[in-house]
């Protein structure tokens, strides 16, 4: 692994068993993240997008093993955390933090925000003198934009941007180096969603965050991301930086997915890619490339064929439209 590599997946599965009957006998299991290889740098944000269900959100939990990995390697800081004991994994879980989705479920209904912030300090015996930790957190609720007096009040009491700005510093109280944000800002309304994205940008200049940011808007991806991951049932099947992907996408379903995008001049033409059928599902994918039943370029190898992740200059794609053969 390189220096300035933070993060890196290597063949990461995570499959669910689907019981049933009185024995719970395993009838099936869903591919929800199936063999990916990947990698965030220091300092950069990771920008994972792709259509719903497509497994963007088991992967981050999986990679902070809020999921127990089915196969493969998280390597955090040279170290493969799938081989830690629990007991071993404690004190790195203070380097890697998550933001959840959503605000309104995210937060202990029944906590202060000052207790709620401060729950994670008495975990890993941070600032264990009653004045020390309460300077903490109101330093930490001055940081995300909130006054140091609502570590006396309850979520209910909160818009959902603001909830979110306090999940934001639960995440930062224990000063973690690598944060996932699981789509933080898809159940805010749209004029909130910018001032969200824009203090994560703040912050991580000021604190030397990496991000891995899941999202299914683009268009905010392409705002926040160094680079971009685009994943489908499973799988990558594109990585480039984020000026390389939204100006010259070469997997079909990048090309659809950014055909998609709305654009806010009307005078600019842009030709809508319109994919045929649902997602398959992730419990019986295609064979072959699993995007081939959708693919408006298909070819026969396509039905039989897997395609590896290739390297072409500085991004990867896997299709066979660039493969190497």
């Amino acid at each position: 692994m390189h220096s300035d590599v933070l993060v890196e997946l290597k063949g990461l599965k995570k499959h669910f068993s689907i019981t049933k009957g009185i024995f719970r006998k395993t009838k099936q299991t869903v591919r929800a993240v199936d063999d990916v290889n990947l990698f965030v740098r220091k300092g950069e944000t990771l920008g994972l997008v792709g259509e719903s269900g497509c497994g963007k959100s088991t992967l981050g939990r999986t990679l902070l093993r809020l999921y127990e990995p089915t196969s493969g390697s998280v390597h955090f800081a040279g170290q493969d955390i799938t081989k830690l004991s629990m007991s071993q994994l404690r004190p790195l879980r203070r380097q890697m933090q998550i933001i959840f989705q959503d605000p309104y479920a995210s937060l202990n209904p029944r906590m202060t925000v000052g207790n709620i912030i401060s729950e994670a300090l008495a975990i890993h015996g941070l600032f264990p003198k009653k004045n020390e930790r309460l300077a903490r957190i109101a330093e930490l609720v001055s940081l995300v934009g909130l006054r140091p007096e609502v570590i006396h009040r309850y979520p209910h009491e909160f818009s959902g941007g603001q909830r979110q700005r306090i999940g934001i510093a639960r995440a930062l109280a224990v000063s973690p180096s690598f944060i996932v944000c699981d789509e933080p800002i898809s159940a805010l309304d749209v004029s909130i969603q910018a001032q969200i994205v824009n203090l994560l940008q703040d912050l991580q200049e000021q604190l030397g965050l990496t991000y891995l940011f899941i999202a299914h808007d683009l268009s905010i991806v392409r705002h926040i991301s160094t680079r971009v991951a685009v994943m489908y049932l499973g799988n990558v099947v594109e990585v480039a930086t984020a000026l390389d992907l939204y100006s010259k996408p070469l997997h079909p379903y990048t090309q659809a997915l950014l055909s998609s995008v709305p654009v806010p001049d009307p005078e600019q033409k842009k030709q809508r890619i319109m994919l045929t059928g649902e997602i398959p599902s992730p419990i019986h994918p295609p064979s072959g490339c699993k995007f081939h039943p959708r693919c408006p370029q298909v070819m026969e190898r396509c039905k039989t064929e897997v395609p590896s992740l290739v390297r072409i200059g500085e991004r990867e794609v896997s299709c066979h439209l660039h493969s190497v053969n």
